[in-house]
């Protein structure tokens, strides 16, 4: 047998040590060199401060001001929380699957280690090897693996991999330094992807199961701690069979390792997987156009605040910043819930009233309905798809038709179906077709007393019109113009609201508008006058035009413009005596801010949406507060309420239904409203005010060539009110509610001693002024037929 000299043995010993000792001399010089970036060779790594304040792109979360989330503003949807909010089963299949020996090591563990140096000698580096989670926490929140932190060697396959894996074990050394293991793992739940753009525990078991990550039972971690792997590969929602086998694997390795028994993975294993699917983004959610539009006002919050704090740059998508608003979710619910029963069925009776026709119509000089040339052509034509085609074929306009003509798969809205929605296949063309047909609305509510808003619905449906009607659109409010005109009348003139005109045609010598001088005769809905005196309250309650068309006559249209402007309408005016009947576009935010000044004791307050901001630790940032001003006597404003309220509680009242109907008068209850329907039924509105809620709504098509042919259906009693009246129904049933919005009477202002009861029919109280008739003209009523 061979046998080694003596001197020989210990010269091998030495040489050895000798190696080892280098070995380790190189590796601390290299470890040395990869953390100070030596010669640019390694690429940066993350500071001290960086890991001790670790940074991760951070939902921001709006909120009710009833604390409930309403959605969120996310460039990556991630909500961090604690461990104390994430289910046991969540923390045992992970560290069965992830990292067993998490709680033994510190940072790194050697047998991990031994099987990255396998992989990257293997070929198969690209795995990870079995890294630490505090190595796939260095890795997912510091982005070691990015251009950022690449330096020159970096360039090179092999080595970059053997860098990156350097980087991130002397930063898992580093974390584990700073931060304790519960710490450390809640870093990796919160940052770690589940696929469709959700980021962390909390998210991906709102999106996949519906639940708050407390919540999640030993299947449902199971599946999620699966998916980790590969969030694409094993996607229960398309692949579900693949991600059952992968949920299994966990399920096999939480057994492994103690945290089921054998009885328990048989039954587990066995289980179908069950999905609650609704993926959050800015489609979905409560009160989607309202976040929409508030986007654009926080954004200019944050410039403002960035430009004061250039140290401590916010980001709407990232910063996490908590926003509170002013919507009450119940409220904001009971809107969406009675504008889509009613817009349903107003859908309904629109395809039933144009059944074999098309609804983009004209009236000929002969008053016959002609549909409008071209008009799909033409509103093609604006359309991104037209657009971008001209771009792509010039001037040919046989390509451009045929590509527009081409039926492709599509999602479309509908009324019903699974998330209203249905595949289809039609053409661009077809499709403009099929959304033209459809009604949209506007829907606002408001406290007048301190200007909140707690309702908005824009439209029909977010994620398909994302056009807003609340503030975004605006259109002719017809009658419920006239409380402006009737304010101006008794604000300036010192009438009351039971002073009495008489219902008769009214003559305006011609003035120049858009179709030149005109002289005009405005007709009453029903083409008649009665020729009997009417109370001011009777006349605004049956919306009669010839009363309107007599006060502004008296008042001006400048007086009223100035009140209308005076009261919160800021659109431009046109100072005409059509303006009578509401002829100059608003918008619903508009109407329903200005109506709240009737019920507010004459005071103007400006619509309130956001109530704070603050950071993502609770920080308040900023506090917002309604402006509000007095702009007409407070007895002037317990008259006008007094006006309007004759629509619902006089016999011939145009909203008469919400006393016989809806039964909202019961209980003391008082309800001040105005319909408006405008010329051939393109608009139809409606404004309600009760002592705690101001609500006003528009319903029409979104161009006004789109609506209903007669009174029957167009007017706004019919295609707006209900809404209104389902709404508040809904309201006044909620007994968590009727404390901040209760029934009773309008307040009366103190001191105020003028009766008020101006009967009902065509009576004449000696103790009231009369304002008689005027001769007419024989020719006027022939003018009006």
């Amino acid at each position: 047998m061979f046998e080694l000299q003596p001197g020989l043995y210990r010269r091998l010993i030495a040489r050895l040590w000798k190696l080892t000792l280098g070995g380790i001399l190189l590796l601390i010089l290299y470890i040395v060199a990869v953390s100070f970036n030596f010669l640019w060779l390694f690429g940066g790594m993350p500071s001290l401060k960086a890991l001790e304040n670790p940074q991760s792109y951070q939902a921001s979360e709006i909120y009710s001001e009833d604390g409930v989330l309403l959605s969120k503003y996310y460039l990556e949807n991630r909500t961090p929380i604690e461990i104390s909010q994430v289910s046991p089963n969540v923390i045992s299949a992970l560290l069965a699957t992830e990292d067993a020996r998490f709680v033994k090591h510190s940072g790194i563990d050697a047998r991990s280690m031994f099987r990255a140096i396998s992989g990257v000698l293997t070929g198969r580096s690209s795995s990870g090897g079995g890294s630490t989670l505090t190595q796939q926490v260095a890795k997912n929140l510091f982005e070691t693996r990015t251009e950022k932190f690449r330096g020159v060697l970096g360039k090179i396959p092999y080595v970059r991999v053997i860098i990156d894996k350097t980087k991130e074990w002397i930063l898992a050394v580093r974390l584990e330094r700073n931060y304790t293991k519960q710490e450390i793992m809640m870093m990796y739940l919160n940052t770690v992807s589940f696929g469709n753009n959700t980021f962390g525990i909390k998210t991906a078991a709102k999106t996949y199961f519906n639940k708050e990550p407390w919540q999640l039972n030993v299947e449902e971690a199971a599946l999620l701690v699966g998916m980790l792997q590969n969030p694409s590969r094993f996607n229960p929602r398309l692949y579900e069979e693949r991600s059952q086998v992968r949920r299994n694997v966990v399920l096999s390795q939480m057994r492994k390792y103690g945290f089921l028994n054998d009885d328990q993975f048989a039954v587990y294993k066995q289980k179908p997987i069950k999905l609650d699917f609704n993926i959050e983004n800015q489609n979905t959610g409560p009160a989607a156009y309202f976040r929409s539009v508030i986007k654009t006002e926080i954004r200019k919050w944050l410039d403002e605040y960035n430009e004061a704090h250039p140290d401590e740059e916010l980001d709407l998508e990232t910063s996490g910043l908590k926003i509170r608003t002013t919507l009450d979710s119940r409220l904001q619910r009971y809107a969406e819930e009675a504008v889509y029963e009613h817009m349903r069925e107003q859908q309904r009776k629109f395809y039933e009233h144009w059944r074999g026709r098309n609804p983009w119509v004209y009236k000929d000089k002969n008053k016959q309905w002609r549909e409008m040339p071209g008009y799909i052509e033409t509103a093609a034509r604006r359309t991104p798809r037209y657009i971008s085609l001209k771009q792509e074929y010039g001037d040919d306009e046989q390509a451009i038709w045929r590509e527009m003509r081409k039926p492709v798969k599509m999602k479309v809205f509908t009324y019903g179906g699974r998330r209203n929605e249905k595949d289809t296949v039609m053409s661009p063309l077809d499709s403009i077709r099929y959304y033209k047909r459809f009604l949209n609305v506007g829907f606002m509510s408001m406290d007048p007393r301190n200007g909140h808003v707690k309702a908005w619905v824009g439209g029909i449906n977010f994620k398909y019109m994302k056009f807003d009607h609340v503030k975004q659109g605006k259109r002719q409010p017809g009658s419920t113009f006239k409380p402006f005109l009737y304010l101006a009348a008794i604000d300036k003139n010192f009438l009351t609201p039971c002073d009495r005109v008489t219902d008769q045609p009214v003559r305006f010598e011609p003035y120049e508008d858009h179709n030149g001088p005109r002289a005009w005769v405005p007709n009453n809905s029903n083409g008649k006058w009665s020729y009997q005196p009417l109370s001011l309250r009777q006349a605004l309650g049956r919306s009669i035009n010839s009363v309107s068309a007599h006060l502004i006559k008296q008042a001006k249209a400048a007086s009223v413009i100035e009140y209308a402007h005076k009261l919160g309408i800021e659109s431009e005016l046109q100072e005409n005596p059509t303006l009578c009947l509401g002829t100059s576009d608003v918008s619903v935010y508009e109407m329903v801010a200005a109506y709240c000044t009737f019920a507010n004791g004459g005071y103007r307050v400006k619509p309130l949406t956001v109530l704070d901001i603050r950071d993502k630790n609770g920080n308040l940032l900023k506090s917002f507060f309604a402006e509000n001003k007095l702009v007409i006597n407070a007895n002037t404003a317990y008259q006008m309420l007094y006006l309007m309220r004759g629509a619902v509680e006089d016999a011939d009242g145009t909203s008469q239904r919400l006393r016989t109907q809806y039964k909202l008068l019961e209980g003391g209850n008082e309800i001040a409203a105005k319909t408006g329907t405008t010329s051939s039924y393109s608009d139809g509105w409606f404004m309600g005010i009760t002592q705690s809620l101001v609500s006003g709504l528009w319903v029409g098509g979104d161009d006004r060539t789109i609506h209903f042919r007669d009174m029957a259906f167009g007017q706004g009693a019919r295609i707006a009110m209900p809404a209104w009246g389902m709404y508040m129904q809904k309201v006044y049933a909620d007994p968590t509610l009727k404390r901040a919005f209760p029934k009773g009477p309008f307040r009366k202002p103190d001191g105020f001693n003028l009766a008020l009861d101006c009967g009902g029919g065509y009576a004449i109280d000696s103790s009231q002024r009369y304002i008689p008739p005027k001769v007419v003209n024989p020719e006027d009523e022939e003018i009006l037929n």
